[in-house]
């Protein structure tokens, strides 16, 4: 039996040999790429391809896949650089980066380490964005800075053959004397609004209480303005009577005028006596008689 093997593989020999060639070049030549990676083709050491996902062929036993270079979006780690801003304020940023690589051939034949040198890159950026700037505008432009960092950094690693998909500043700290000299300030500026609240207050004061006292007069002198024209037209009445009645209409106004301050002189709380002048009795007398129509 093993004679009868030893013969078969040595008239078959060929056939074999055959068959393994042509299995180890059909499975040198098809290379199956996953979605989320590109594979980076060499040809005697030179570039010869970028295989996208998928089947692809490739030439057996002359091209080889050099690297494989995943696509997905990458987070590099938290950095934290120091930076001086416009206004002389030592802070310590802290960045994060997201990215991708979208050109492998740029990235595998251009540059090492790509974390390392986005980081370096971000950390220049970041301290020559930042000392642009002064304190008050890193903390109220965070959104803008970010942008600009961005931008900048888009156009620094194009090169490198990768997309800056997102840049982040998480935090900005401050060393303990900058944190009280900016608190001491903070407490000065609330008291000056306090302050500036409390002026506003006493001057909205005293205008409401000028347009108070403004009000009260207009409405005192349309009154007596009010009183006056009742007056002018009370007089403008006595003298169409005169006219109209002569003499014996204002001689019984004058009585008139007579009894009403009598009446005015007995009112009043309690007992009381009112001496009452002869004269004051000839009043009431000329009145009644000037309201019968007798002539005085």
């Amino acid at each position: 039996m093993p004679d009868q093997i030893i013969e078969l593989l040595t008239r078959n020999g060929a056939l074999i040999v055959l068959a393994i060639v042509i299995y180890l070049a059909i499975s040198s030549a098809v290379r199956i790429v996953p979605q989320s990676e590109k594979f980076v083709v060499e040809r005697f050491g030179r570039l010869r391809s970028v295989l996208g996902p998928g089947i692809n062929i490739i030439t057996p036993f002359i091209d080889r896949v050099a690297h494989r270079i995943s696509i997905l979006e990458r987070q590099l780690p938290t950095n934290r650089q120091d930076a001086i801003t416009a206004d002389n304020v030592l802070v310590q940023v802290e960045t994060s980066v997201f990215y991708r690589i979208i050109e492998p051939e740029k990235t595998v034949y251009r540059i090492r380490d790509i974390d390392a040198a986005i980081a370096t890159t971000v950390a220049g950026i970041v301290r020559s964005e930042i000392g642009t700037m002064e304190l008050d505008q890193v903390q109220s432009n965070r959104a803008q800075l970010i942008e600009r960092i961005r931008e900048s950094l888009a156009n620094v690693v194009d090169d490198w053959g990768i997309e800056v998909t997102r840049a982040e500043i998480l935090d900005v700290n401050l060393d303990e004397a900058t944190r009280a000299a900016m608190l001491q300030q903070l407490n000065a500026e609330r008291a000056r609004r306090a302050q500036v609240t409390e002026a506003e207050g006493k001057r909205r004061a005293v205008e409401l209480a000028a347009d108070g006292d403004l009000y009260a007069a207009q409405q005192e002198a349309k009154a007596k303005r009010i009183l006056a024209e009742a007056e002018a037209f009370a007089t403008t009445a006595i003298a169409d009577a005169i006219a109209t009645g002569g003499i014996q209409a204002a001689q019984y106004q004058v009585a008139m005028k007579q009894v009403d301050a009598l009446t005015a002189v007995g009112v009043g709380p309690g007992k009381q006596t009112v001496l009452i002048p002869a004269a004051a009795l000839d009043a009431f007398s000329d009145a009644f008689r000037l309201l019968r129509g007798d002539k005085p």
